[in-house]
């Protein structure tokens, strides 16, 4: 890992790009820390200069909590190169929405499958470097970004203690005997209204998770549209979870 830059925003949090190979990343620490801190790592759908007005904000929030937290840019995201089996695959399952036709589970399993082999490994490789920083500790909790990335980073990953997932992407069935092999607490967020996702999937998906402790948060609206008490709540249970 290969800190670029630093600053510190205007309520302390110190906010440092890195490197990690190839793939960019940045960590945001409270600026109030004096012993090594709880780690939240954050998933994201998209790429980083896009996503970062929610993800800083997603950080201050963690940060006002005692937690560091960490982002790293997703396979064939910002400035990665493209698959061109995953853009054809997007593209596809862009055209069946347009055509108010269903997703078939081949163009799901085309898109979402070589995702989520690609970027477990990738948030596994940060977590290692994460962990060695002086000044981050466990325990850890993984928060956002595509489901099915969650899900197997439960899975394989005993260093995350606990999880915040958003239903709000696409899920292959496949993804549903992994979901089974979760016992870590989760809280599970479900735009109710999400145009972009399968209501009832996402509800069969949450039953399916084995975790003895899980909760669904469900709110009315839109992809865009999760109200940040929601949030406050996913902040409180890291709290239960990760101190």
């Amino acid at each position: 890992m290969q800190f670029t830059s630093e600053q510190r925003l205007d309520d302390g949090v110190l906010e440092r790009e890195f490197t990690l190979g190839e793939i960019p990343g940045i960590l945001w620490t409270p600026g109030s820390a004096s012993t090594p801190t709880p780690l939240i790592l954050m998933g994201h759908p998209g790429g980083l200069h896009m996503m970062y007005p929610r993800l800083v904000a997603r950080a201050r929030h963690a940060a006002a909590e005692g937690f560091a937290a960490a982002t790293i840019e997703g396979p064939g995201s910002g400035e990665r190169p493209r698959s061109a089996a995953a853009e054809q695959a997007r593209a596809d399952l862009r055209r069946a929405v347009e055509a108010g036709e269903p997703v078939t589970d081949e163009i799901v399993d085309r898109l979402v499958l070589p995702l989520v082999d690609k970027a477990v490994p990738e948030w596994r490789a940060a977590l290692d470097a994460l962990l060695a920083l002086p000044e981050i500790g466990g325990p850890v909790g993984y928060s956002g970004g595509v489901i099915s990335v969650g899900t197997r980073l439960a899975v394989v990953e005993p260093r995350i203690s606990a999880a915040v997932l958003f239903a709000g992407s696409f899920v292959p069935r496949t993804m549903f005997d992994e979901a089974r092999q979760v016992t870590i607490p989760l809280h599970v967020l479900l735009q109710w209204d999400d145009e972009g996702n399968d209501r009832q999937m996402a509800l069969d998906l949450f039953d399916a998770f084995g975790s003895k402790e899980k909760t669904l948060h469900a709110n009315m609206g839109g992809h865009t549209g999760v109200p940040q008490y929601a949030g406050e709540e996913a902040n409180r249970f890291f709290a239960r979870h990760l101190k």
